[in-house]
């Protein structure tokens, strides 16, 4: 019988992310696979002896991407596969791999790296910044989910005080879209199919996420935004991915960012389409 293991991070307490697990124990277990949820510790990375058993495939939920590696060491097939998750993890990665591939995304500066104890406030870059970009504009930490880590930067107050504060962390700064205030679409791919979307809306938030008290609803795509949402997941690699899209001018799609392990629950909530078992079906025509 062919088995799986799901990993998802078991430092984490909020029960979303078990139950993110559950919903693709429950659409392996329905395909005939013999399926066990492993909080990401349970999984001994113990590089001098051999795994004493382990499972025709892995279903990652996580961002210890050690342990992703490690698994594949092992000859075991993981999706997403550990680079995958790399990129999509840090926000700064992720846009140059994006921009690589010349995916329609908001006006985009890395920042460079600035050590804890030392400054450059003094040397002309941040006011190039300011130049470019204007105000208000957005900076995001390389790691972050759910829409935490994400700044609305209104005055040059609040800009300097955010750049010091971030000495010594990877983060970008990134153009405002205006017109996408409050509002963004969430698509989820799996190997290169749409099979769910959702338009999320805030009307107390600069970000949609309903995690931040914004509310869904479906929405039926329209083709430039298919395009745009399974190229962005093509371009960082992704067989599963949760694509989220801005509103630009005059409504035009532009990538705000791809998460590799997105959330599946919120979707089917709205949409009553379980992308857990689209999910399951690919993996098993790819490991045929």
């Amino acid at each position: 019988m062919t088995s799986c293991w799901v990993i998802y991070n078991g430092s984490l307490t909020n029960d979303k992310f078990r139950d993110q697990a559950i919903l693709i124990e429950e659409a392996a277990e329905r395909s005939g696979i013999q399926t066990s949820i492993k909080k990401n510790y349970e999984v001994m990375m113990d590089l001098s002896v051999n795994m004493r058993s382990h499972p025709d495939f892995v279903v990652f939920l996580d961002k210890d991407i050690l342990l992703a590696q490690f698994i594949e060491n092992k000859g075991i097939r993981v999706f997403n596969k550990p680079e995958v998750i790399a990129v999509c993890d840090n926000k700064a990665h992720q846009y140059l791999q994006l921009s690589k591939h010349k995916i329609t995304m908001p006006k985009t500066i890395i920042a460079p790296k600035v050590y804890p104890s030392f400054t450059i406030k003094n040397a002309g870059y941040y006011e190039q910044v300011l130049q470019t970009l204007g105000l208000p504009m957005i900076i995001k930490e390389g790691h972050g989910s759910f829409g935490m880590h994400v700044y609305l930067i209104e005055t040059k107050k609040e800009f300097y005080a955010k750049v010091e504060e971030l000495r010594g962390i990877d983060f970008i700064f990134q153009e405002f879209v205006s017109s996408s205030r409050g509002r963004d679409i969430r698509v989820n791919i799996v190997g290169d199919e749409i099979v769910a979307a959702m338009y999320r809306h805030s009307e107390t938030d600069f970000r949609a996420n309903i995690t931040n008290g914004g509310t869904a609803e479906v929405i039926q795509l329209t083709h430039e935004q298919e395009q745009l949402a399974i190229q962005a997941a093509q371009a960082v690699g992704a067989e599963f991915a949760g694509v989220d899209l801005l509103f630009g001018d005059n409504e035009q799609p532009i990538v705000c960012e791809v998460n590799a392990a997105a959330h599946i629950r919120n979707i089917y909530n709205v949409t009553g389409i379980n992308v857990a078992d689209a999910m399951i079906q690919y993996i098993l025509r790819e490991i045929k």
